[in-house]
């Protein structure tokens, strides 16, 4: 089982597969046992309240940032931090560095 679970959430869920996969790669090198996805925003509910697949911290795509509000409200009450992702990160498909903000969130 993974020390921990980050969840990606975006428009559709498939554009951020790239970044999970290079966040996936950051992980490694960094011996660190993570679990590393992308759901759609409409399955951020399910995913919150789910018992197996709940995820530790969640980051929302920066297409899907005008939704913070809403969304931060929803896992303030599951006890679980979250942040958009920062635009260039995303755009030149940093995973380290998304990684990065991540880990900083879980601390």
């Amino acid at each position: 089982m993974a020390e921990k679970t980050i969840m990606l959430a975006c428009a559709a869920g498939m554009s951020t597969s790239l970044l999970v996969e290079r966040m996936k790669q950051a992980a490694i090198t960094k011996g660190k046992d993570y679990e590393i996805f992308a759901k759609s925003t409409a399955d951020i509910d399910a995913q919150l309240s789910s018992t197996d697949a709940k995820p530790d911290v969640l980051l929302l795509g920066p297409q899907v940032g005008y939704m913070k509000a809403e969304v931060k409200s929803k896992t303030d009450a599951a006890g679980i931090p979250m942040d958009v992702i920062n635009m260039t990160d995303y755009g030149m498909m940093r995973g380290d560095k998304v990684l990065d903000a991540a880990e900083a969130l879980l601390k």
